[in-house]
């Protein structure tokens, strides 16, 4: 048995220094993944939204839309809350159409429309708890903006906001142990200086994206995807959330999104929706087989003049009596901004 212990561990096949895997200093986003997994009770095993931060070994935080938060000094425990549902009587955009208007917009951009890099994020996340114990599911709303600079400058401010609730205590998970906080209230922010992106960025910091469809879904695949790349439409879906996270898309990366959702298999048009942001955008929605629970609605929201992604949204299809969450709840929700 030494023998081939000893040739596994000469066979070190991928560099350390090389590579979306390389090692380096974890971000702030990832010593928080890592402070959850390793000092949180709580099981993270609902839904396809698993964060891979090239630092972090597998960062999983599952999430959802908060349904209400009580008045301040309530308990910190809400239902989750029903998906999304398009508009009745509205005619569904084929993904076409929506390819054809953000490839004309892309026509016409300069050199300053993107992409850029970091992102603006208005998310709610969902923690659950299994056993005949566990305490009902606890939504998290945040707010995050990232942004870095040509000389590898940037900042991260993290935010407790919920816009559907204004100036109503928001709650907040404080290492593994849920509390609520005022509205408003920052929860996280810092500031890196010149040179220090390298370092402290996800795996595509150092990689602008491509504009061309298949190179840009090779590009995600080899930065996102696991062992076999990206083969089913819920992966790239999970893929295009983990690169917004990163690079906040120009009309031409834009229109490169587009046409990779055009062609993805099983996105079909539900028709017209006004986000968690009460934006009006186009849905599409997936129905995603493949994920741990294999009980999972994806729902794609764009904007239909421009093209550009607003938001996502996944939904459990089927109840989850493990984690007390019925069939029709909002696994997780993103609203992307610019």
């Amino acid at each position: 048995m030494s023998d081939e212990l000893d040739l596994l561990r000469a066979a070190d096949p991928v560099r350390a220094d090389a590579g979306p895997w390389r090692d380096r200093p974890l971000d702030a986003r990832a010593e928080r993944g890592l402070n959850r997994l390793l000092h949180s009770r709580r099981t993270r095993q609902a839904g396809r939204r698993l964060v891979l931060r090239a630092e972090a070994a597998v960062l999983v935080l599952v999430a959802v839309l908060a349904f209400t938060l009580s008045d301040a000094g309530s308990r910190p425990a809400a239902a989750a809350p029903v998906a999304l549902a398009p508009h009745a009587g509205t005619r569904p955009v084929p993904l076409a159409d929506i390819v054809r208007r953000a490839e004309a917009r892309a026509r016409t951009a300069g050199t300053a429309d993107g992409p850029h890099r970091g992102s603006h994020l208005q998310s709610w996340y969902l923690s659950m708890e299994s056993g005949p114990d566990a305490a009902p599911p606890v939504t998290v709303p945040e707010e995050r903006i990232t942004r870095w600079n040509a000389d590898g400058s940037g900042s991260e401010l993290v935010v407790a906001t919920d816009p559907r609730h204004p100036g109503r205590p928001v709650i907040h998970d404080d290492d593994g142990h849920w509390r609520t906080v005022s509205y408003g209230k920052v929860l996280h922010r810092k500031t890196y200086p010149a040179g220090s992106e390298a370092r402290h960025s996800g795996p595509a910091g150092g990689t602008e994206p491509p504009t061309d469809p298949v190179a840009l879904r090779a590009h995600l695949a080899s930065l996102y995807g696991g062992v076999d790349g990206i083969r089913t439409t819920s992966q790239l879906l999970a893929a295009l959330s983990s690169y917004r996270q990163e690079w906040t898309p120009g009309p031409r990366e834009t229109a490169a999104i587009d046409r990779l959702l055009a062609a993805a298999e099983g996105l079909r048009p539900a028709g017209a929706v006004t986000d968690r942001l009460g934006r009006r955008g186009q849905a599409y929605v997936h129905e995603g087989l493949d994920g741990p629970s294999r009980a999972t609605r994806q729902m794609v929201i764009l904007d239909p003049r421009t093209g550009e992604l607003l938001g996502l949204e996944d939904t459990f299809t089927k109840d989850q009596p493990d984690f007390k969450v019925k069939a029709g709840a909002v696994v997780s929700y993103e609203a992307w901004m610019p």
